[in-house]
C-alpha cells in the first residue's frame, strides 16, 4: 500500500494541517480514493459513504483555517462512524436486513454532534455483524472485510467493529467511532493490529446508539496509537481534543496486576509468545508485576451461562419480527438472540446481582495496582474459509474472542488494547484495564506502556 496522508496519528495529521503542509480537502481525497478502490475493502468495510457532504466539510475547514480561525484540532480529519449510531435523515441498519427500510433518524446521535462540533468529516458508516453481536465479524447480508495482516489468506477482522478496524488500518479514516458491549472496540484492534479504548459505560453519552445491553454499552474510538485515542475521547467528552500528554508516569515506577485465571487458559503459541515477551519488557525497565487470580470470575461464567444480557435484551428487542421474518436473520446470529427467550425475568435479576458482586470485587483488586495486564484476545485471526459451514467452530472462536474484553465490561471496567507482537507476524494485543471512572489514568499509563512497546511491533 502506498504512503499514505490519512494513515498515520491523529497529532502527526493535526500537526499538518496547522502549518498548511496538507489540506483537509486532501485527506478526504485520499479517504475517498481508498474506499472507492475496487481492489480494496471499501465495499466491504462501508454500508454508506458520503462524498459529498465530506468534500463539502472538508472546503469549509479548509476556508476556515485561511481565515485563521481558531479552530479544533481534529477540524478537517476523516472520520468513519460505525453504523450503530444514528444519523439524521438516514435509517440506522445496524447489520440487520431486517431494519433497511426503517424508520430514518431525525437527529444525529449525541456522539455525532460532538464530532461535527470538532469539525471532524464524516466520511461513511462502517459494516459490522447484525445488531452488534458477534466478536468475529462476519455479515452474511453485506460482506465481511479482510484483515490487513494475511490478506492473500483472507482472515477475520473482528468485530463487532468490523468496517471500523479495516477503515482505520486501510486509510479509509484517520480514525473511527466505533462501540463496544462485550469486546467490539478491542478485539477487532487486537486482530488487526491497532489500538482500540473501552471507556467506562457511562463516560460518553449514548443517546442515539444502538444497543446490545445498555448496562454494557460504551462508545469509544479504534485509531493508531494512545494519542489518537485520547483526542478522540476528549471530542465524545466535548472537551479540548489537543490532549496533553505531558504527564505520563515513567513506566518503571508502575505497578500492574498480570491476571492468571481464566483469560490466559487456552492461548495459542503465536498469543502466549508475544505476550509473555511484554510482560518481560515490562519487568527489564523495572516496572512492578504481580501475579494475581480474580476468582469472582466463575460468577461472570455462570451470569452469562444463559445467554447474558446481551442474549435478554435483544431478544425483547427483536421478538416482534422473529415470526415472520427469521429467515431475514443472519441465523448464527439468530441462535445467539434465541438464547434469550428462554432467560425469565428471575434469570435477569440474578445476572445483575451477580454482576454488583463482581462489580465490587474487581474495584477492590484495582485498588493496589495502576491497571491490570492481560491478553485482548488468545488466538490470532483465524481465515474466513474456517468458518464456512461450521457453526461449531464459529461459536468456539465467538467465546474464545469474547473472554477477556467481555470480561472488562461485566465488571464495569475500562481497557485500552495495545499491539505487542513482533515486527512480520500476526497481530496479538496487551490489554490495560482499570476499574469504571479510571479512564483518564489508564490513558496515560496506557501511554507510557505505548512508548515501551512501539519500537518492536509490526
Amino acid at each position: 500500500m502506498p504512503p499514505s496522508m490519512v494513515r498515520r496519528p491523529l497529532a502527526a495529521i493535526a500537526r499538518d494541517l496547522r502549518d498548511g503542509r496538507i489540506t483537509s480537502e486532501q485527506l478526504v481525497e485520499e479517504a475517498l480514493d481508498r474506499i472507492a478502490d475496487p481492489d480494496g475493502e471499501g465495499s466491504r468495510a462501508f454500508l454508506t459513504v458520503y462524498p459529498d457532504g465530506a468534500r463539502a466539510a472538508a472546503r469549509a475547514v479548509d476556508a476556515m483555517r485561511r481565515e485563521g480561525m481558531t479552530i479544533s484540532p481534529l477540524a478537517g480529519i476523516p472520520i468513519s462512524v460505525k453504523e450503530a449510531f444514528d444519523v439524521a435523515g438516514s435509517a440506522m441498519h445496524f447489520g440487520s436486513k431486517v431494519y433497511a427500510d426503517g424508520p430514518k433518524a431525525s437527529r444525529d446521535a449525541a456522539v455525532l454532534r460532538r464530532i461535527r462540533a470538532a469539525g471532524m468529516v464524516i466520511v461513511g458508516r462502517t459494516n459490522l455483524p447484525e445488531f452488534a453481536f458477534s466478536t468475529a465479524g462476519l455479515n452474511p447480508h453485506y460482506g465481511t472485510p479482510r484483515n490487513p495482516y494475511d490478506r492473500a489468506t483472507g482472515r477475520i477482522p473482528g468485530g463487532s467493529s468490523s468496517g471500523a478496524v479495516v477503515s482505520v488500518t486501510d486509510g479509509m479514516a484517520a480514525i473511527a467511532l466505533a462501540s463496544d458491549t462485550g469486546g467490539s472496540i478491542r478485539v477487532p484492534a487486537a486482530l488487526c493490529g491497532v489500538t482500540g479504548f473501552k471507556p467506562t459505560a457511562r463516560r460518553v453519552p449514548l443517546q442515539g446508539a444502538g444497543s446490545l445491553a445498555k448496562l454494557l454499552d460504551s462508545a469509544g474510538p479504534i485509531g493508531h496509537t494512545v494519542t489518537c485515542c485520547a483526542m478522540l475521547d476528549a471530542a465524545l467528552r466535548d472537551e479540548d481534543c489537543a490532549w496533553d500528554s505531558a504527564d505520563v508516569p515513567p513506566v518503571g515506577r508502575l505497578r500492574f496486576g498480570v491476571l492468571r485465571n481464566y483469560v490466559t487458559d487456552d492461548m495459542d503459541d503465536a498469543v502466549a509468545a508475544a505476550y509473555e515477551r511484554a510482560l518481560a519488557k515490562l519487568r527489564d525497565v523495572g516496572a512492578t508485576l504481580i501475579d494475581v487470580t480474580f476468582p469472582d470470575v466463575a460468577k461472570v461464567v455462570h451470569a452469562n451461562a444463559k445467554g447474558g444480557m446481551q442474549a435478554a435484551e435483544s431478544f425483547a428487542r427483536h421478538r416482534h419480527l422473529i415470526p415472520q421474518r427469521a429467515a431475514e436473520f443472519d441465523p448464527r446470529i439468530l441462535a445467539r438472540v434465541m438464547r434469550g427467550e428462554g432467560m425469565t425475568a428471575a434469570d435477569y435479576l440474578d445476572t445483575l446481582r451477580e454482576r454488583a458482586e463482581v462489580v465490587e470485587a474487581f474495584a477492590r483488586l484495582m485498588r493496589d495496582y495502576d491497571a491490570l495486564l492481560l491478553p485482548t484476545v488468545p488466538i490470532v485471526a483465524p481465515p474466513l474459509t474456517r468458518f464456512e459451514g461450521d457453526d461449531a467452530f464459529f461459536h468456539k472462536t465467538q467465546m474464545a474472542l469474547l473472554k477477556s474484553a467481555g470480561l472488562i465490561n461485566f465488571v464495569d471496567g475500562c481497557a485500552v488494547t495495545l499491539p505487542c507482537h513482533a515486527p512480520g507476524t500476526a497481530p496479538v494485543g496487551l490489554s490495560l484495564a482499570a476499574a469504571g471512572d479510571s479512564d483518564a489514568a489508564l490513558l496515560r499509563t496506557a501511554l507510557a506502556v505505548e512508548k515501551l512497546l512501539r519500537a518492536d511491533v509490526g
